[in-house]
């Protein structure tokens, strides 16, 4: 596994501790892998998901750091979102 998909993975569920997730979103982070979150969590997984976010490293990584709103990513082309796109700004709120 990729170090940046374990940090990902550890940082996601800092930030989503007592959150609540109604249904599954998958972030692709472009050469590296794939992380699903769902109401257990974040952890490694590559299948079907309600949501799909696809990103760079850099971006992905500025989103998680608070530089890189995920608004933004998204209107600028660098935020790829597929799927219910409720389901993706419910997750930027609580990543925020």
């Amino acid at each position: 596994m990729s170090g940046i998909i374990e940090a990902a993975v550890k940082a996601l569920n800092a930030r989503l501790d007592g959150g609540d997730i109604d249904g599954t979103v998958k972030f692709i982070i472009e050469n590296e892998g794939s992380i699903l979150i769902d109401s257990d969590g974040a952890r490694v997984d590559d299948c079907e998901a309600d949501c799909t976010l696809t990103a760079s490293v850099e971006t992905f990584q500025g989103m998680l750091e608070g530089d890189v709103s995920p608004t933004a990513a998204f209107m600028s082309g660098q935020l790829k979102v597929d799927g219910d796109m409720g389901m993706a700004m419910k997750l930027g709120n609580l990543l925020t």
